[in-house]
């Protein structure tokens, strides 16, 4: 009972928090609304017993994907009516999307209360473990295949966001070390003046 009593107020709060990323005036408040969102639905994610999925949760998202999004929304100078022009023309395929996901959640709620339950767990199992094995021995190949994937993004990234700014300065070491004392230092002979 205390269970089911934490869960619902753990969807509550999930729920709210969703709603308030997308109705929130100041971007910045709907990623710290976003935060709190990711924060409850690892603690959901704790109560089904996927500790893995609870603390990556919070260390992918929460730790990096969003201080990534706090960046850009702070160094990005917005202008908020322009992303809310299109708000009432979408919003008749947001609502269809959140019926559709609504639906999904109520069913699988649904199946936990009429549906067939799972059998129990043994004492000593770790979903972590067996996440880990099943990650690392059958699909070793596809993590590392995604791995590569992920860091030719991050070098394209790069290669795509490096611009050379022509009104900075740098110092060239290659040029500096090819110069000869003759083009550094020039001797100009002067007659001696007489008073």
């Amino acid at each position: 009972m205390f269970e089911s009593a934490i869960f619902y107020a753990f969807g509550a709060v999930l729920l709210l928090s969703g709603i308030r990323v997308i109705t929130a005036r100041n971007p910045v408040h709907g990623a710290l609304f976003l935060v709190l969102a990711f924060f409850t639905a690892a603690g959901l994610w704790l109560l089904l017993r996927a500790e893995f999925l609870a603390i990556a949760l919070v260390v992918v998202y929460v730790g990096a994907v969003m201080v990534l999004f706090l960046f850009v929304v702070m160094m990005l100078d917005i202008n908020l009516e322009r992303v809310r022009e299109g708000f009432w023309r979408n919003l008749p395929l947001a609502l269809v999307v959140g019926i559709i996901m609504v639906a999904e959640m109520v069913t699988v709620v649904a199946n936990h209360y009429w549906g067939a339950s799972g059998a129990p767990a043994a004492e000593r199992y770790s979903n972590t473990k067996t996440l880990g094995l099943i990650l690392y021995t059958d699909y070793a190949y596809a993590f590392e295949i995604a791995a590569v994937i992920l860091l030719v993004a991050i070098i394209a990234a790069i290669a795509l966001t490096l611009r050379r700014r022509k009104d900075t300065r740098a110092q060239d070491p290659a040029a500096q070390i090819r110069v000869r004392r003759e083009e550094r230092v020039r001797l100009v002979a002067m007659p001696v003046e007489k008073e």
